[in-house]
């Protein structure tokens, strides 16, 4: 099982964008701005990037009103431009709004039995966690019966990038979400292309590590729904001298399960 980087097909020049909504009935008092702003929106399904002429073209606007929409979806985060192509990609908002719909099914109440038996089998801590931004929430934990053990962090937020439920998590985003956040890490002295080669090692070995100044390591893998989109990732930390190398491969292969039974169980429950 390894990390499944998100990818979108590029969009050809000049070609005819779909915008997905012709076909349903209009409503009774349609407002043109909003819909051609979803329209807009609607178009990144299909293609990772849209030039200005092209989402003109396919609304059937001047360029100015379609650069009015965009700039109004940049500053509201839904999109991006990009520098040094002048085309528009999607923005972290996709992101958050995706992870937002998710939480309001409550994953944590289909995680809590399989992390408790986790915490058994493993006799360490672990934890559901999700994207928010460029940070990682812990939603849920469960400790393990060892007398020392690492504390439970749910509700506790921190940079994904410093850990290594966040990283599991980053590696799985589409590109051009994770090089907006990348960008935006640069500005704050990290290593962004030590943390690249990281994040290429964790889509290859299937799981995070996350090696801790306090003497603990962190494994984490990812757990994706039905439609095979990464939504959480599940966790294990413990001391080092109880997660050390001989004992990654026996973490990993504990905590691949229980995110399979999880998707098991995202996949079958009723969409809501």
């Amino acid at each position: 099982m390894s990390v499944k980087a998100g990818r979108q097909a590029e969009m050809a020049g000049g070609a005819e964008l779909p915008v997905g909504s012709e076909e349903k009935s209009q409503p009774t008092y349609p407002i043109t701005s909003v819909d051609n702003a979803l329209r807009l929106m609607l178009m990144f399904k299909d293609h990772s990037r849209i030039r200005l002429s092209d989402a003109a073209k396919a609304l059937g606007v001047s360029t100015s009103t379609a650069h009015r929409l965009l700039a109004m979806l940049q500053f509201r985060g839904f999109v991006r431009q990009e520098d040094n192509t002048r085309t528009y990609v999607p923005g972290p908002a996709f992101v958050d709004i995706g992870l937002a719909a998710v939480r309001n099914m409550d994953i944590r109440a289909h995680a809590r039995p399989i992390l408790a038996d986790l915490a058994m089998k493993l006799g360490e801590t672990v934890h559901l966690a999700q994207l928010e931004g460029t940070n990682v929430r812990y939603l849920l934990g469960a400790e393990g019966e060892e007398a020392l053990r690492v504390a439970d962090r749910t509700g506790q937020v921190v940079p994904a990038h410093t850990s290594a439920t966040g990283r599991v998590l980053l590696a799985d985003l589409p590109a051009n979400v994770l090089e907006s956040i990348l960008r935006g890490l640069e500005t704050q002295d990290v290593d962004v292309p030590a943390l690249r080669k990281e994040l290429e090692q964790v889509r290859d070995r299937g799981y995070a590590l996350n090696y801790r100044s306090d003497n603990v390591i962190s494994m984490a893998t990812p757990v994706r729904n039905r439609d095979d989109v990464t939504v959480a990732a599940i966790n294990a930390v413990g001391p080092a001298d109880r997660m050390q190398p001989r004992d990654h491969l026996r973490v990993a292969r504990q905590l691949h399960a229980a995110a399979a039974h999880l998707e098991d169980v995202l996949r079958s429950a009723p969409p809501g």
